[in-house]
């Protein structure tokens, strides 16, 4: 590492006598002294060093980035000199100027957050293709042409047998036909679907999740899935669970949590109720088993499906869906 300084601390030298104008000193700044730059290359092999040693080579890097540091202000000084034209002179009373912050938009955040605190949980992340096979969409997951459940997803065809996808639930029959239990997993991706109002719109996003191994009741989802709403909501909020009919799920259920407005006392955004609509979940039908040679004698596990923009507009208190699309300022600053 002391040889890796002293030549970081020669080229600096050289390349100093060089900057001529800003676009040189900007060039020079970030390749000696960015956040990614040659220096901190250098510094992160610190730790590497063996600990003896550490404190002569840290005071060392100190030493080099400070006459680094002073050699590059000198020149910056050289070059802001008064000009012999007057037009060439900045104008140092003129105020600065600050751009405005960027930040992820609040979608995406909050894809983040939720595969962050699955993947704390064991789970891992799989990924799929948007336009989809009728297959894997449906009759893989118990769900045959001519089906009722079909005319819920509202879907768009690209051909008889290709469609975009109306959730991330073929993920299920994708990973369990290329893998062996015990499988964990979240499918977090775009979905699409024939609808559009204030609370929908043709294109969203959606979390789906499975866990399949030996012995894995539905005590097990409602554990995983309390964990995942206290730490999303970071609050202490009750769950229930009503029952529902999903195809590939048996038994199925919707699962509402205590309102965030109001916490279950009742208010205008629970429609006095004190629950909020939040996710379906169930254990996985033994029939989707089936169609992946999985035998459900030996082998349980549970599935579950969530929109991101609805969590959203549950956490941030967002009352119309489209908000999220129109790309107004004022409202993708609040979530910077």
């Amino acid at each position: 590492m002391e040889n890796e300084l002293k030549k970081l601390k020669e080229e600096a030298h050289k390349l100093l006598g060089k900057i001529s104008d800003k676009g040189d000193a900007e060039e020079f700044r970030v390749r000696f002294l960015g956040r990614k730059g040659r220096f901190t290359q250098v510094m992160r092999s610190l730790g590497d060093v063996a600990r003896e040693n550490r404190p002569r080579l840290g005071q060392l890097a100190n030493q080099v980035k400070k006459e680094i540091e002073e050699g590059f202000e000198k020149q910056i000084s050289k070059l802001l000199q008064p000009s012999t034209s007057q037009m060439d002179r900045p104008d140092l009373s003129l105020p600065g100027r600050i751009p405005p912050r960027g930040a992820l938009h609040p979608v995406t955040q909050i894809m983040n957050e939720t595969c962050e605190i699955f993947e704390s949980l064991g789970f891992s992340v799989a990924e799929g293709p948007d336009v989809e096979q009728d297959y894997y969409n449906f009759e893989a997951l118990n769900i045959p042409p001519h089906h009722p459940a079909r005319d819920m997803h509202d879907t768009f065809y690209i051909s008889e047998s290709t469609l975009l996808r109306t959730h991330t639930s073929p993920m299920q029959a994708r990973v369990m036909e290329a893998s062996e239990p015990p499988i964990r997993i979240i499918a977090p991706g775009k979905v699409y679907r024939n609808d559009s109002d204030i609370t929908h719109t043709p294109m969203f996003h959606q979390v789906e999740g499975l866990l399949v191994d030996k012995g894995i009741s539905f005590a097990d989802l409602k554990g995983v899935l309390t964990i995942f709403i206290q730490k999303m909501f970071e609050k202490d909020l009750a769950l229930r669970f009503r029952p529902s009919f999903f195809p590939f799920t048996e038994p199925s259920a919707e699962v509402d949590i205590a309102c965030v407005m109001c916490g279950g006392a009742g208010c205008r955004v629970c429609k006095q109720t004190g629950w909020l609509e939040i996710l379906g979940a169930g254990m996985v039908d033994p029939a989707v088993f089936a169609q992946v040679g999985y035998d459900p004698k030996e082998y349980s596990g549970f599935a579950f499906g969530l929109g991101i923009e609805r969590i959203a507009m549950l956490k941030y208190g967002i009352d119309d869906i489209r908000l999220y699309y129109e790309n107004d300022q004022r409202f993708l600053s609040q979530f910077i």
